[in-house]
């Protein structure tokens, strides 16, 4: 009978190690307010899903994804690797929201508040995520922006703690003042991808490596 329950035991355990790896991955998109996350995953799930509904509004207001959005079972295979992953559009971080910044684009100061607030709780969604609920990130920078930042440091750092695979996308280069050279030199340790989410410039070299990264 012993090794009947051993046998028992390790088939039970292989199934069980075939299940995981079949599973999901569940890969979540980080970065700055106004980066291009959304962007980034409503292409994803355009190119790679038979429906392609957006994952969330796209916007040039800051903090637009003030909740984490998922979409689940997204296959991508590209160059031998396959990859199912679940896409979690996480909201902007940010070491602080102020409701002014809002007035700039013509919002009442009453939903200025609002959304500052809703912003605020934003961002610790998107940290309890990248601590507890991820098995992967893509980060996202704006190519035309510093990356040196608290925001950054405190994010990749947080991420490397963690001992998550990182993809960084250095996206909107389809804009003149974008450099992306200077994003891989801020994270030399990360692959640093140039993209642009929005127009799709270099777009199968981020599906390579997202396939490789995570597969």
């Amino acid at each position: 009978m012993g090794l009947l329950t051993s046998l028992r035991s390790s088939i039970s355990n292989a199934v069980s190690a075939m299940t995981a790896t079949e599973e999901s991955k569940r890969i979540g998109i980080y970065g700055p307010p106004n980066a291009g996350k959304t962007t980034l995953a409503n292409r994803i799930v355009r190119d790679w899903t038979e429906h392609g509904d957006a994952v969330g509004p796209e916007s040039h207001i800051p903090h637009e994804t003030r909740r984490a959005r998922r979409k689940e079972d997204v296959e991508i295979s590209r160059n031998e690797h396959t990859v199912t992953i679940d896409i979690v559009d996480t909201p902007g971080v940010a070491t602080k929201v102020d409701y002014t910044e809002f007035l700039d684009h013509d919002m009442e100061e009453g939903d200025a508040v609002r959304r500052s607030r809703e912003a605020t709780e934003g961002v610790a969604e998107a940290m309890h995520w990248l601590r507890e609920d991820v098995d992967g990130v893509i980060y996202v920078l704006d190519a035309t922006e510093d990356p040196f930042t608290q925001v950054n440091t405190m994010l990749v750092g947080i991420i490397e703690s963690q001992d998550l695979p990182a993809l960084i996308l250095a996206n909107k280069i389809d804009l003149e003042d974008a450099n992306a050279d200077r994003i891989r030199n801020a994270f030399p340790q990360h692959e640093t991808v140039p993209s642009s989410a929005l127009e799709g410039n270099n777009i199968d070299e981020v599906y390579d490596n997202i396939a490789t990264y995570f597969g």
